[in-house]
């Protein structure tokens, strides 16, 4: 579009912007009687029950007498208490992620047989189709990588000589390939996004098999492809905790809603990436990470707790930070005591904060998350325990391992792929009807005008 169509479009759309958004108003006060569950939530903020699901469960309250009852939270993959998955593969000294994945989508934890084949076809999917990089990638780049993300797994259709057959064979394969390719097709947009947008060298690396899905993450997202294994475990750690989240969550539904009508698997899961995409759903990491530099910048003295709590207390109000009147990373749709996640990523990251040099920094973390819980109980008035989400620290935890910002809700994405493809596979299994919730009419009806008398 040239420079004069676009000047035009924009003053065509400015011109009417204020009266839509008029015309578009609703208020929903007028329906108090018609007990409409905004945003698929009760009126005691618990979630609609939409379905039934043995992919994932994620408990945060218990219910006695119809009424809630603040517990410690637990997340379960597949009934599996996700504490003892972590703990047994930390003792071990494993990669866990390609376990989780395939307990996710096949119900079951692998045989050591069948692991070492899952990791072996695994490996094999990571190669991108021939051509694929070149010209859906580097031809086509976007500043926005989960943008790029999504438009490259809609691009794989065209790869797929068999891309709507929806057999679960079909979708299982389907499935293994884009657990395999979407660390590669991530890392890849982000070294095209930094040499078109930020002006850096290019530099592509190829994965390398019998690798974990972490270590060649790091391994071809850094330019000199070096890692650790401590970064590398913890990172394994961080798409361990971020694979699977029940089937309530948006993107899972976003994955669901679109299975239901019986599209292709590359609709439905690029359906779920765009719903990553949206701030309100995996933008918290960074907007917690921003709150924490902005703390850094502008408290004099974090390791104060008067002087960190008057600041707190200025975020809350919209008088600091990016003025949303938040304290990112702190409270839960569901948990209530404590975020199960949040609770690991606290016990095993406070080691490698140590050994570089940022005890400190975890620290002020931890006094944000005791001095701002009480806030915010008491700012919203609150009964019911709030506590620190998995965004708390794992922008820290990024951080350590020198992700940029770029990376971040990508990085959720290349571990919530496991969980998509799983939920997609219930659906088609045991859905049986397209989803469709209802919407009351807001709109009194009236008479059509011909135009000549408008």
């Amino acid at each position: 579009m040239s420079s004069l169509s676009e000047k035009l479009v924009h003053e065509y759309v400015a011109s009417f912007s204020q009266d839509l958004a008029e015309k578009y108003a609703i208020d929903y006060s007028k329906y108090s009687t018609v007990n409409i569950k905004r945003g698929l939530r009760n009126a005691d903020s618990t979630g609609v029950i939409a379905g039934v699901t043995k992919v994932g469960s994620v408990m945060g309250y218990m219910v006695m007498d119809g009424a809630p009852i603040a517990m410690p939270g637990k997340l379960y993959y597949r009934g599996y208490d996700v504490e003892e998955i972590v703990d047994s593969h930390a003792k071990s000294g494993k990669f866990g992620y390609e376990e989780v994945a395939y307990l996710l989508l096949m119900g079951e934890l692998p045989t050591p047989e069948e692991l070492e084949k899952f990791d072996a076809i695994l490996s094999q999917a990571r190669y991108l189709p021939d051509g694929f990089t070149e010209d859906m990638i580097i031809k086509a780049p976007s500043r926005n990588i989960m943008n790029k993300l999504a438009r490259g797994v809609l691009a794989l259709y065209s790869y797929d000589d068999n891309p709507d057959d929806t057999s679960i064979e079909n979708i299982l394969r389907q499935c293994i390939e884009l657990i395999g390719r979407f660390p590669v097709i991530v890392a890849n947009a982000y070294a095209v996004k930094r040499h078109y947008y930020d002006g850096k060298s290019l530099y592509i690396h190829v994965p390398r098999e019998n690798l974990s899905v972490s270590e060649n993450f790091l391994r071809i997202v850094r330019q000199d492809k070096s890692y650790t294994g401590e970064e590398a475990r913890l990172l394994d750690l961080m798409l361990i905790l971020h694979a699977e989240h029940g089937a309530g969550n948006n993107s899972a539904f976003s994955c669901r809603v679109l299975s239901s009508t019986g599209t292709d698997t590359y609709s439905a899961i690029a359906a779920a990436v765009g719903s990553l995409k949206g701030p309100l759903h995996g933008g918290a990491a960074k907007a917690a990470k921003d709150m924490f530099l902005d703390i850094k910048a502008n408290v004099s003295n974090p390791a104060d707790d008067g002087a960190l709590k008057d600041y707190l207390v200025k975020l809350l109000d919209g008088e600091a930070g990016d003025r949303s009147g938040k304290i990112y990373g702190l409270g839960h749709a569901v948990y209530t005591i404590s975020d199960p996640r949040a609770v690991l990523l606290k016990k095993y990251a406070r080691t490698m904060a140590e050994e570089k040099g940022l005890s400190e920094d975890f620290r002020i973390l931890e006094s944000v998350e005791r001095l701002g819980i009480p806030l915010i109980m008491e700012r919203k008035h609150l009964t019911i325990p709030i506590c620190a989400n998995v965004d708390m620290y794992s922008g820290f935890v990024y951080s350590m391992l020198g992700i940029p910002d770029d990376l971040l809700t990508p990085l959720f994405a290349t571990a919530r792929i496991a969980g998509w493809c799983a939920h997609r596979i219930e659906e088609i299994l045991t859905g049986g009807r397209i989803i469709r919730p209802a919407y009351k009419a807001g709109a009194a009806n009236r008479p059509y005008t011909e135009i000549e008398q408008r």
